[in-house]
């Protein structure tokens, strides 16, 4: 029996199940910490979840500043989580759509993000070095951009908040 998701913003009451929820959806809890460093230094600009009818959190994405050689208005996704037992049943894809409708609503230009192009080219994503962008950890096919503005991307190296260096993830 499908079930009904929605998605809203992060409340208070969600950050332990936030914390949870990261450290159990991937193999290290570096991302649920790094959640909470982001937070923690005013640099969650954007921070969803998905919860199903009875308002338990099952899925999470947040969004923090990121900056480049000239002035821009973009921000990096990472990470987005699932609970193990509701991965591959569409929630991370529609968690991430809602948020992206959001993010581009209030004016912002581009989203980046490190995953798999597989996954996320889906969604609108291309390979950011063909938009002369490059990242901080050396990676190209899976360094992304969406643009959400139409607007020309600013090239050149895009740097993440330094709270990412404090973490393996």
């Amino acid at each position: 029996m499908p079930m009904n998701i929605f998605i809203r913003p992060e409340q208070p009451k969600d950050i332990p199940v936030i914390h949870a929820l990261n450290a159990s959806a991937f193999p290290t809890d570096a991302e649920a910490w790094l959640v909470d460093a982001l937070r923690a230094n005013g640099k969650a600009i954007y921070s969803f979840v998905a919860v199903n009818e009875q308002d338990k959190v099952l899925g999470h994405v947040l969004y923090s500043p990121v900056t480049t050689p000239l002035p821009s208005h973009g921000l990096g996704l990472a990470p987005v989580a699932v609970q193990p037992e509701f991965q591959n049943q569409g929630i991370g894809s529609k968690l991430i759509r809602a948020s992206l409708i959001e993010i581009k609503a209030d004016g912002f230009d581009f989203v980046v993000l490190l995953g798999s192009p597989e996954y996320y080219h889906r969604f609108g994503f291309q390979t950011a070095s063909a938009f002369g962008l490059q990242n901080e950890y050396g990676v190209d096919e899976e360094f992304m951009v969406l643009n959400l503005s139409g607007r020309e991307l600013p090239s050149g190296l895009v740097r993440y908040a330094d709270e990412f260096g404090l973490f393996s993830v």
